[in-house]
């Protein structure tokens, strides 16, 4: 799949959204405006708006609490997203789920999970939906590398594989597991020999390389669209900020963080866009149009309502049909 430069810079302006969404709720959170966790994705932007240009709109997806990139890039409401955030009833999961609980079925966005590994096996039910339906649909599941040893995981891809599910599981890689290294606790550092342990076509990504993620996740839709089964895409990148707010982040150091700076996927992709002929007045107005959205977003959600109180009984149960 070769990018346009239309669809380049498209990229690069949605992920200086999901990073410039990023920074407000980190400043909300600081001023006590936020509550619960927050985990934020800032350095793995290209992720996800790689896979999502490679994706159609009905096509499924679930991701992490570390999934507000993923959920913006599928086309979530940037007003939604930070009226989740901050709790309101215009909210996404009106107010109820906040950062880690983003959903919208009308994307495709089957959920965010707070338990590791928990939107794998969902994912894989999405496809069988989907294969059974002839939709012709596909499902992707994003989790990060600490999700390999779960149980759930190798459950899920053994079906995937027998059933030929049209699912995409990608792995972000972004080598620490909360706060433990993940070489110190996976027997390999290549998480797609797992998969492919299951006869799962599988191998690694440049996950800060938003061609590389479009070109690899597009290869993959097509094999489940052509109903040839499952991939499993091990997209090596790395989170510049902590697991979550507060973490000390005493796991690594600060050389380690700032040598990852250098190749973080915006200005990747920045210099990408400057060798194919952009002006830097062109990625700063792109770097602009973002941060309007954002502050457009924040407005949007600091004027709406709080939830009623009746709203905690609601969206419990389903209601019986017939």
């Amino acid at each position: 799949m070769t990018l346009s430069l239309d669809q380049l810079q498209f990229a690069y302006c949605q992920m200086h959204v999901i990073r410039k969404f990023e920074e407000t709720v980190r400043e909300l959170y600081q001023q006590g405006q936020i509550r619960g966790s927050f985990h934020p994705c800032v350095g793995q932007e290209a992720t996800a708006a790689g896979a999502a240009l490679a994706l159609r709109a009905d096509d499924y997806l679930t991701c992490t609490y570390r999934g507000h990139g993923h959920a913006i890039a599928k086309g979530l409401s940037v007003r939604a997203a930070m009226a989740e955030m901050l709790g309101k009833a215009t909210g996404c999961s009106k107010g109820k789920g906040g950062s880690m609980h983003f959903s919208d079925p009308s994307i495709g966005l089957l959920g965010a999970n707070a338990i590791v590994a928990g939107g794998v096996p969902h994912a894989a039910g999405a496809a069988l939906a989907a294969q059974m339906q002839g939709t012709g649909q596909v499902a992707v599941a994003f989790f990060g590398e600490g999700a390999v040893n779960q149980g759930v995981f190798h459950e899920t891809l053994n079906l995937a594989a027998i059933w030929k599910l049209p699912v995409i599981f990608i792995c972000e890689n972004n080598q620490y597991s909360e706060m433990t290294p993940s070489w110190e606790t996976t027997s390999t550092s290549d998480t797609w020999q797992r998969a492919a342990a299951y006869g799962i076509q599988a191998g690694p990504v440049d996950g800060n390389d938003v061609e590389a993620m479009a070109e690899a996740v597009g290869a993959a839709a097509q094999r489940a669209r052509a109903g040839l089964g499952a991939s499993y895409l091990e997209a090596h990148t790395y989170r510049l900020w902590g697991h979550m707010m507060g973490d000390p982040e005493v796991y690594r150091s600060k050389q380690e963080v700032a040598e990852a700076w250098q190749h973080e996927p915006i200005g990747r992709l920045g210099r990408r866009l400057l060798g194919l002929g952009l002006a830097e007045a062109d990625l700063n107005k792109l770097a602009q149009d973002a941060q309007d959205v954002v502050a457009d977003a924040l407005a949007f959600a600091q004027a709406s309502p709080l939830p009623q109180p009746e709203e905690a009984f609601k969206d419990v149960f389903a209601p019986l049909e017939g």
